[in-house]
């Protein structure tokens, strides 16, 4: 039997600090981990947890000098150094050592660095808990770790997950990444139930698990959430689903019938304060279809004058606005509470500027109003409509008959085949009769064609009366103040798409069409001397929002246009419309929910590759839609209905060709349909025009 030889440990012993120096041989160069600073305050406050390795200095004849060089452990040295210069620490203070004898430097140091086993994850996760437990705050805990109070709260939060969940991770049967994702919720059941899901599922990828454990809540940044306020909603007792690990915008709102509850409750609230104004209807809903107003005449109120004290108050937020403004204007950039700060004050501007309107006791009467939820969360009240069924009977104005007789003899000028024609003249009279109609018919035609001769050699004033007319179609709709047969007509939708009506692009027409019914008489008999007032720029620019009204870009199965939609593709690349940049996003419910699996394929393809088709192309056709949405945010991609030709297609850089449409509309010479419509708030064309100076 093989005797086993027994080792024998170097002796340990405490060396005064000035006895001891930094060796060459420590194969530790590159700076990484803990600094200096901070292991010398942690040494500072729990004292030297682990010895020095330390060997013998000799001189030349091998005579020991007194001194101990360190080989392993140099960042320790380093920091009771600097606790020495600091004066924390004496220059004769004890440091425990381990003194060496024998082998090879290098070799020290390095086995000390190579064979140091790090902290598993889930290990350090469990000793902040338990700190926790102990009664150490979160503050405590970052502070004597030297870590971030997030990092604590991130390491708690995972300690947090079901212990199932733990156990597979600290099999290495599941990523850190996917742990992180589990935190989302803090139901241990919910997650063991997606566990199980997950393991049927072809993706396990961290954004699937988040998807799976928030399906159905409603997320922070939805504007029915902010409408009611988080703080509100969890203050009645709801929760609030949150990932410390990745953006969340807010979080996800789990009770979803409590949301709707308080969305209710709160318009419901405001309605009723609403109704005390004296409207005959008021209509409340969370959201309503775009061009819900559409066939309602719109009352014309005043803005209510300000008060002294009122403006006072919007003078002292100016004033301060001003100030900022000129005390940071060198500044590359702003502090954050100089930042936040102006982003209130503008806030406050914009809430006094937008003076409420006072409108006549009788029109309130008949009109109604709308009480949803704007895009931003905030409520929407939109007051004075009137419907047709409600309007006053308008009794017929001899000078209204006289200009439509006229106008309808102007367009039979070159046929006279009225009854009128055939009709006698009446007999002589000594007295001064009126003339009679045959002759008041012949002599308007002959006016009528001395106008339409001069005009078409002025166009200038030929602009101006088209729009005069065409503004009297948008705004006044029942304005019969103009000559010109000329007539605007607006596409109203038969189905409504989801999202259109709190759209980028409908939003910004609603604010441009707000504001020039503010820039506009009230009378329509005073628009013409008005808008001959008007410079130039802001003629053309009511001009463009007004002949935007009419914009009717619709394919629908029924009403083949091919031509219309051919002048559709050409009229986008004139305006170089980018649908992306106008705010729509392929969706479950906008695109992909709708379309074949292929197309979903086809559209992950384009924009983010061939790899990325291929790993989703195993899911359902459910999972498949909601995976590429994630994939596609933030892309840019469009589906051909929504490109426009010569435009460059982001990832891949290439140029869009143009679309079937406008392939069908080269091969098809067929007649061209027209919907027709009334009103101007139906339109799906997507202008930022800035509104210019005479309406604002």
């Amino acid at each position: 039997m093989a005797i086993v030889a027994k080792i024998t440990l170097s002796p340990s012993r405490d060396i005064p600090f000035n006895k001891l120096m930094l060796s060459q041989a420590n194969v530790r160069h590159v700076k990484a981990g803990v600094s200096i600073e901070e292991l010398a305050e942690d040494i500072a406050r729990r004292g030297l947890l682990q010895g020095l390795s330390v060997r013998a200095v000799v001189d030349a004849d091998g005579v020991e000098t007194g001194m101990f060089e360190i080989p392993a452990g140099g960042r320790r040295y380093r920091a009771l150094e600097l606790l020495v210069k600091r004066k924390r620490l004496a220059k004769t203070a004890p440091v425990p050592c381990v003194i060496r004898e024998g082998g090879i430097a290098e070799e020290d140091s390095l086995a000390e660095n190579v064979q140091r086993a790090p902290l598993h994850p889930l290990d350090q996760f469990r000793a902040f808990l338990a700190l926790r437990e102990k009664g150490q705050s979160e503050e405590e805990i970052a502070a004597a770790f030297f870590v971030s109070v997030g990092v604590v709260k991130q390491r708690l939060k995972l300690a947090s997950v079901s212990q199932r969940l733990l156990d597979t991770y600290a099999e290495d049967s599941m990523s850190l990444d996917q742990l992180m994702a589990f935190t989302v919720s803090g139901d241990h059941e919910r997650q063991e139930q997606v566990f199980d899901r997950l393991q049927q599922a072809y993706d396990k990828q961290p954004y699937v698990i988040r998807r799976m454990l928030t399906e159905g809540a409603v997320r922070a940044c939805d504007k029915r959430a902010r409408f009611i306020g988080v703080d509100a909603y969890v203050e009645a007792g709801g929760t609030v689903l949150r990932d410390l690990f990745q953006g969340d915008d807010g979080g996800w709102l789990q009770d979803v019938t409590l949301v709707d509850r308080m969305v209710a409750d709160k318009l419901k609230a405001a309605s009723e304060a609403i109704a005390a104004e004296g409207w005959k209807w008021i209509e409340v809903a969370p959201d309503f279809a775009y061009g819900h107003t559409f066939g309602l005449r719109q009352l014309r109120g005043d803005p209510v004058p300000v008060t002294a004290e009122e403006q006072a108050e919007r003078d002292a937020v100016q004033a301060e606005v001003n100030r900022l403004s000129e005390e940071y204007q060198e500044a590359d950039e702003l502090p954050d509470e100089v930042d936040a700060r102006l982003g209130e004050l503008e806030a406050a501007l914009e809430e006094m500027n937008a003076r409420p309107l006072a409108f006549d006791p009788a029109g309130v009467a008949r009109a109604g109003a709308f009480v949803s939820i704007g895009p931003e969360g905030r409520l929407r009240i939109e007051r004075g409509y009137v419907r047709p069924e409600d309007e006053l009977p308008v009794e017929a104005d001899p000078e209204d008959i006289g200009e439509a007789s006229a106008a309808a003899a102007a367009h039979d000028v070159d046929q006279t085949v009225s009854a009128d024609a055939q009709a006698p003249e009446p007999e002589e009279d000594d007295g001064l009769s009126p003339i009679s109609d045959r002759l008041m018919t012949e002599l308007t035609a002959h006016r009528t064609l001395g106008l339409r001769q001069a005009l078409g050699e002025q166009p200038d004033v030929a602009f101006l009366a088209a729009l005069h007319a065409l503004t009297l179609k948008a705004f006044y709709p029942y304005g019969l103040d103009s000559c010109l047969e000329l007539n605007l007509k607006s596409v109203s939708f038969g189905t409504q798409a989801p999202g259109l009506n709190d759209s980028a692009a409908a939003e910004a027409i609603r604010m441009r069409h707000e504001s020039w019914t503010k820039a506009l008489p009230k009378e329509t008999a005073e628009l013409w001397a008005a808008l001959e007032g008007w410079d130039a720029d802001s003629r053309s620019a009511l001009f463009a929002h007004v002949v935007s009204l009419s914009v009717n870009a619709v394919q629908e199965a029924w009403n083949r246009r091919p031509r219309a939609l051919a002048h559709a593709d050409r009229l986008a690349q004139a305006v170089d419309l980018d649908m992306a940049a106008a705010g729509w996003r392929p969706t479950v419910d906008t695109f992909l929910g709708r379309v074949t699996k292929a197309r979903i394929l086809q559209a992950v393809t384009e924009a983010k590759g061939q790899h990325a088709a291929e790993r989703i192309a195993p899911l359902k056709k459910g999972d498949m839609a909601t995976e590429a949405e994630t994939l596609l945010a933030d892309t840019g991609w469009l589906p051909e209905p929504l490109r426009t030709a010569g435009m460059k297609r982001p990832e891949t850089g290439e140029t869009t060709a143009p679309d079937s449409i406008a392939e069908e509309t080269a091969a098809n010479d067929g007649e061209t349909a027209v919907v027709e419509g009334d009103g101007f708030d139906d339109t799906d064309e997507a202008s930022d025009a800035p509104v210019p100076s005479a309406a604002e």
